[in-house]
């Protein structure tokens, strides 16, 4: 079996033994070792999965850490354990005072379900307060393996590992920071997006009012990036009759956590813009926003200033531009169907069309 498959097993076992797994030794002897074991660890060999590790500090002399993973007979990883009920808030002073004593690079806190995965990233030979990689083996997700399978026996490089931690930690906390903000929007987050739609004074009594409606949009938002993601899934399958749904759900969630990635062709689509529009307007203020849906082409980084959008992640390239209403009001055009991304010169009154809609 795979990681992958190794994981699935050993959670089923944790959703079966957790109501009877009462304290930290037991918590060690049925969710922690096994763990370790999985990643080709030999739990039961002290020259390499140490227990009860002597970490002396300055004023606690003889203290241990409850298992160092060694290498090379030098201490690698440090992995401090609690009961499977504890939630590990507030538990990583003792794992940090270890960590800064010992030539250990990573430290690990677990309660034998939720992993988290420290290191130095501030300051060097000091642990970060916050985990770069945390896991909960209950909901892990297709990426967070992949990452794991950094810290396996047989293809654990250090320096591979620090050079993808500070990415996979800021990656955590901006997703978190997300969360976060679209379940209840700060004052300042409805502030900038206020900023960005709203041409009125943005007084209290004026963010109190969008409030509710920027919260909406947002859960709205996302609900729609989910049905479209998977409509498209769906007409590109019609004719293969095993799709499992909830499959493609769950890839279309990771899509939305992992973030929009920026393609060759949208880049090449922007410069060809770019060029038909050199004599009309500043190519300084031609910016773009990126999202899982399409490439918007803007001007001065303004998403309400777009001058077109470039759909070109489905097998079949449109282009959009704004319109205006007969009120007078603009207004998303529709999608216009392209071949290839040369007839992008085709629409070079159409592209300076748009951006009289706002000089």
């Amino acid at each position: 079996m795979d990681l992958k498959d190794n994981i699935e097993e050993l959670a089923k076992k944790i959703e079966k033994y957790k109501d009877r797994v009462i304290n930290e030794e037991m918590t060690k002897t049925a969710f922690v070792l096994p763990f370790f074991d999985m990643l080709g660890y030999d739990t039961r060999n002290p020259f390499e999965f140490h227990a009860e590790f002597t970490a002396d500090i300055a004023d606690a002399k003889g203290e241990k850490v409850d298992y160092a993973i060694l290498i090379d007979d030098v201490p690698r990883i440090l992995v401090e354990c609690k009961e499977c009920n504890n939630s590990l808030e507030n538990c990583d002073k003792q794992l940090t005072r270890y960590f800064n004593v010992t030539p250990a690079k990573i430290g690990v806190l677990t309660n034998g379900i939720v992993y988290k995965f420290y290191t130095d990233l501030e300051k060097p030979n000091m642990m970060d307060e916050k985990p770069f990689l945390e896991i909960n083996l209950l909901k892990i997700k297709d990426y967070q393996i992949n990452e794991l399978k950094k810290f396996a026996r047989n293809s654990f490089d250090i320096d591979n590992i620090l050079n993808s931690a500070e990415e996979l930690k800021y990656s955590n906390l901006i997703k978190k920071l997300l969360k976060t903000e679209f379940d209840s929007p700060s004052e300042n987050f409805i502030t900038y997006i206020l900023n960005e739609i709203y041409d009125g004074v943005k007084t209290q009594k004026v963010k109190d009012r969008f409030t509710g409606t920027i919260k909406k949009s947002i859960s709205e938002f996302l609900n729609d990036i989910v049905r479209n993601k998977l409509e498209g899934a769906l007409e590109a399958n019609k004719n293969t009759q095993n799709i499992v749904e909830e499959e493609i759900i769950e890839t279309q969630i990771e899509e939305i956590e992992c973030g929009p990635v920026t393609t060759e062709e949208e880049k090449q689509g922007l410069s060809i813009i770019k060029a038909l529009i050199h004599d009309v307007i500043d190519l300084d203020r031609i910016t773009y926003k990126d999202t899982l849906n399409y490439f918007s082409v803007t001007i001065d980084d303004k998403v309400t200033k777009w001058i077109c959008r470039l759909y070109f992640n489905g097998t079949t390239k449109f282009i959009k531009f704004p319109e205006i209403d007969e009120e007078g009001f603009k207004d998303r055009g529709a999608k216009i169907p392209i071949n290839n991304i040369n007839d992008l010169y085709s629409f070079k009154d159409r592209i300076v069309d748009s951006i009289k809609l706002y000089d």
